[in-house]
C-alpha cells in the first residue's frame, strides 16, 4: 500500500508540471498506461467575431460557394482557360509540392508510433597482443554478427499521437492553402478574361470613333479650303481625333499587358477569339446566394485552414505536457554471432539482448514549462488568427456584397446618361450644320459621348468582376475537404 502511495504521488506531481487541473488516481494511471492518453485540450472552435448575418441580405437558401466553377464561368472558352491554368499553373505546382511535403512529414510522425526493426550484419577482425590477452598468447580473431534489432517507444501519455497531429493539422492546412491559390488562380484567370472582353469592345468603340472623327476632320477641311470654315473649327477636329488615337494606343497597350498577365497565369501564350463583353454577361449573373457568416467557416479556404492551424497547435500542448512524464523504450535484438562466417547459422551461435529503457525528467532548468508555455502561446496566436481570419472573409464578403450592389445602379444611371448624350451629340451636329451653333458645341458633346461609351463598357465589366469577387470571397469553386466534421464542432471559450 506505501508503494502505490509513492507511485500516485508522483503521478500527481507529474501531472501538475503538465499543467492538468486534476490528479489522476493510480487505478485511472494504471489503464492510461494499457490502453494510453491523451493531455491536448479539446478543440472548441471560437465563437464568431462577426455579424451573425451579411447587412441587407437574406439568410436562406444554399452559399454560393457550394456552386462549382464549371457551372458558374459557362463560356466554353474561359472554362477551357481556366483549366489549362490550374494544371499547368506554377503557383499550383508549387502549391501541390507543399501538400507533398507536409503529407510527407505527417507520415513521418506517424510513423514514431510504431515499432522500427532493421536487420543488421556486422563483421570484425582484429589482433590482440600477448601482453595483453589472458592466455598471454598473441590472438587474431573474427567477430560476426546477423541480428534483427527493434526499438519501440510507448507512447503512454500520448506524446507522439499529438506530435503525429500536429503534423497532420500542418498538412490539412497546407492542402486548405492550395485550395485558397486554385480559388484565387481561378478569379484571375476569370478577371484577365473579362479585361481582355472589355479592351475589344473598347477598342471597337474607339475604332469606330475615329473612323468618324477622321470623316468630320476631312469636312473641317473641306471646308477650311472653301471659305466655308475657319481654321479653329479644323484644328478642334484635328484635337477631336488625336484623342480618340490616343485612346486607342493606350487601349492597345493595356490589351497587351493583360495578354502578358494571362499568359502567365495559364502557363502559355493564349490566344482568345474575338468577342464582346455580350457574350459575358449573362454568364457570372447568375443568382448569388450569399448565404450565413457562418457558412464561411467550412467553404472559405484561409479559415478552415485557420482552424486545422489551430488544431495542430492544441496537439503540441499536448505533446509538451507529455514531455513531463517518462519515456518507456523496449530495444531488443535477435541472431546468430560467431568467429566464422561458416559457424554463424550453426547450432549454439543464436545471440540475443532486450533493454528496456525508462527516462524521468528531474531537472532541465526550466526547459519543459518553458516549451510548454510556447506551445500555449502559439495556441493563443492561432486563435487569434482564426478570428481575425474570420473577421477578414466577413470583410471581404460584405465589400463584395456593396460593389456589387452599387455597380448595378451606377451601370443603369451611365446607361440612361449615355442615351441622353447621343440625343445631344445629334442635335448639337443638327444646330451646327444649320449655322445655329459653334463647332465647339458638337466637339464637347461627341466628347462627352466618348468618355460615357468607354466608362459604360468598364461599368459593365467591373459589375461581372464584383460577381467573381463576391463567388471567391465566399469560397466558392472547390468543395471543402471534409477531413473532419465540422457540424459537430463545439463553440465557445477556449479551454486553457
Amino acid at each position: 500500500m506505501r508503494k502505490s502511495g509513492v507511485v500516485h504521488l508522483k503521478a500527481a506531481r507529474w501531472q501538475r508540471a503538465a499543467g492538468c487541473k486534476t490528479a489522476i488516481p493510480i487505478s485511472v494511471t494504471l489503464a492510461l498506461l494499457l490502453a494510453g492518453c491523451s493531455f491536448a485540450p479539446a478543440h472548441v472552435r471560437p465563437a464568431l467575431p462577426i455579424p451573425e448575418t451579411f447587412a441587407g441580405q437574406p439568410s436562406n437558401g444554399p452559399a454560393i460557394a457550394r456552386i462549382g466553377w464549371q457551372d458558374f464561368f459557362r463560356e466554353p472558352q474561359l472554362q477551357a482557360l481556366i483549366g489549362e491554368a490550374l494544371a499547368n499553373n506554377r503557383d499550383i505546382r508549387i502549391a501541390t509540392g507543399r501538400v507533398a511535403e507536409a503529407r510527407a512529414a505527417w507520415r513521418i510522425e506517424g510513423s514514431t508510433l510504431y515499432p522500427q526493426v532493421a536487420a543488421v550484419g556486422t563483421g570484425t577482425r582484429g589482433h590482440t597482443p600477448a601482453d595483453l590477452s589472458v592466455t598471454g598468447r598473441a590472438v587474431t580473431g573474427n567477430q560476426i554478427y546477423a541480428q534483427l534489432s527493434a526499438g519501440w517507444e510507448i507512447d503512454f501519455w500520448g506524446r507522439l499521437r499529438n506530435l503525429r497531429d500536429a503534423a497532420r493539422g500542418q498538412y490539412l492546412a497546407t492542402e486548405e492553402a492550395r485550395r485558397a491559390v486554385a480559388t484565387d488562380l481561378v478569379a484571375q484567370v476569370a478577371n484577365g478574361y473579362l479585361l481582355e472582353r472589355e479592351y475589344e469592345e473598347r477598342v471597337a468603340i474607339a475604332t469606330r470613333t475615329i473612323a468618324t472623327r477622321e470623316e468630320s476632320l476631312r469636312i473641317m477641311r473641306r471646308r477650311y479650303e472653301v471659305g466655308s470654315g475657319s481654321k479653329l473649327e479644323m484644328t478642334q477636329a484635328q484635337t477631336l481625333l488625336a484623342r480618340a488615337q490616343a485612346t486607342l494606343q493606350s487601349l492597345d497597350q493595356d490589351r497587351e499587358v493583360n495578354r502578358n498577365a494571362l499568359a502567365l497565369l495559364v502557363g502559355r501564350p493564349v490566344d482568345i477569339a474575338p468577342g464582346r463583353l455580350d457574350m459575358m454577361e449573362g454568364a457570372p449573373d447568375i443568382v448569388l446566394p450569399v448565404g450565413l457568416p457562418s457558412e464561411l467557416l467550412v467553404n472559405r479556404p484561409d479559415v478552415v485552414a485557420a482552424e486545422y492551424i489551430l488544431r495542430a497547435a492544441n496537439a503540441n500542448i499536448g505533446a509538451a505536457r507529455a514531455a513531463f512524464f517518462p519515456r518507456i523504450s523496449l530495444t531488443g535484438a535477435f541472431g546468430t554471432a560467431s568467429s566464422e562466417l561458416d559457424g554463424l547459422f550453426k547450432g549454439g551461435s543464436g545471440a540475443w539482448n532486450f533493454g528496456p529503457t525508462i527516462s524521468v525528467p528531474i531537472f532541465n532548468a526550466g526547459q519543459l514549462a518553458g516549451n510548454l508555455d510556447v506551445a500555449k502561446a502559439r495556441r493563443d496566436i492561432a486563435v487569434a488568427d482564426y478570428e481575425r481570419t474570420v473577421q477578414s472573409a466577413f470583410r471581404d464578403v460584405s465589400d463584395a456584397l456593396v460593389r456589387r450592389r452599387q455597380l448595378k445602379l451606377q451601370t443603369e444611371s451611365v446607361r440612361t446618361m449615355l442615351e441622353a448624350l447621343r440625343e445631344r451629340a445629334r442635335l448639337a451636329q443638327l444646330r451646327f450644320d444649320n449655322g445655329r451653333s459653334a463647332y465647339l458645341e458638337v466637339l464637347d458633346a461627341q466628347r462627352d459621348l466618348f468618355d460615357t461609351e468607354q466608362t459604360l463598357v468598364q461599368l459593365r465589366r467591373a459589375e461581372l468582376a464584383s460577381g467573381i469577387a463576391l463567388y471567391a470571397a465566399l469560397g466558392g469553386g472547390f468543395v471543402a475537404n471534409p477531413a473532419f466534421d465540422v457540424n459537430t464542432t463545439q463553440t465557445g471559450k477556449h479551454e486553457q
